[in-house]
């Protein structure tokens, strides 16, 4: 018997949309602004309850951060909708001074993000986001694995005072976390208690994880899969006692090898427990067009690349 399994897909920005939705009804301080991609980020019922709390900045990012960093001033809790690549690359310098630099209230929603943004190919699959994002004093980084935790995440941060980064999806995903499940900010999730190796996943990667574990299992390999949904702050406790029971770890994200959460858990490990691992991300590389699942297995972030680089981190222990 699986472990998970679903009876639907959604997409995570969907999960976005309606935490918003429900946000606007039940706090009065929460407004949203979009740079003209309403429905793209599922926007719409927002706007539609709440015309008054919604703000249409149109193809103007930077604009869009500092309207937001000047609601958070004066009280408000926005929360900025566009596509990652233009969320963070676009408008770094303005994140970076006018939100972070001050610890403003303002959540950085951004979709689309990563290879799983498909067709639109390369100029708009931003792989250095986390990074990037990380990287920022004061700032919060979350990259829920599906649309019940994406919806989750988006109502927590809402009580969370200080700068977040939230990154989510385009594409249709098995839909297999408890829609009943309180999201805690900065506490991983274990998914699968194993003791032969450790797969940690952020995002989209997750539910490959847990495909991988099942391969693994039918091999005879016990692996532990814990979702790291909150990438700053990291659970560090759970990262290291992972790890000091399985002896080694794999890493899988949709993201940058460079600056993404592999690092983040080689560092820990290196300061606190060495142990080896293998990072499953995309190789210092642009993306390019294709299909979700075309792209996660040209880039090496297959189930079968996980499986793989298991086989492997468990034989250097």
């Amino acid at each position: 018997m699986p472990k998970f399994t679903y009876t639907e897909k959604k997409d995570t920005r969907s999960g976005f949309g309606d935490g918003l939705t429900e946000l606007g009804r039940t706090n009065p301080e929460v407004v949203a602004l979009c740079a003209d991609l309403i429905g793209s980020l599922k926007m719409g019922d927002f706007k539609k309850e709440n015309p008054e709390r919604f703000f249409q900045t149109g193809i103007a990012e930077a604009n869009m951060i500092g309207l937001a960093a000047g609601m958070a001033t004066a009280g408000k809790i926005p929360f900025t909708g566009t596509f990652a690549n233009f969320s963070t690359g676009r408008v770094y310098d303005q994140i970076r001074q006018s939100v972070a630099y001050s610890e403003k209230n303002v959540k950085i929603c951004a979709s689309h993000a990563g290879l799983t943004l498909g067709e639109d190919g390369a100029t708009h699959q931003i792989l250095e986001d986390v990074g990037m994002m990380k990287m920022l004093p004061n700032f919060t980084v979350i990259v829920p694995c599906d649309y019940n935790q994406t919806k989750a995440a988006t109502i927590a941060i809402a009580e969370h005072h200080g700068p977040v980064y939230l990154r989510f999806g385009r594409p249709s995903w098995p839909v297999f976390t408890n829609p009943a499940e309180k999201f805690e900010i900065g506490k991983a999730q274990k998914m699968i208690e194993g003791k032969d190796v450790t797969i940690f996943a952020s995002g989209h990667l997750v539910w490959y994880a847990i495909l991988a574990e099942e391969m693994l299992e039918a091999q005879g390999i016990s692996a532990e899969v814990i979702n790291i949904h909150t990438i700053k702050p990291l659970d560090v406790d759970s990262v290291l006692n992972s790890v000091k029971k399985t002896g080694c770890a794999v890493i899988a994200e949709e993201h940058q090898m460079n600056g993404g959460l592999g690092e983040s858990i080689a560092s820990v490990l290196a300061q606190h427990h060495p142990a080896p691992i293998r990072l499953v991300a995309v190789n210092d590389s642009f993306g390019e067009s294709g299909t979700p699942t075309q792209l996660l297995e040209k880039y090496g972030l297959s189930p079968e690349n996980i499986v793989e680089k298991a086989k492997e981190v468990i034989k250097l222990k």
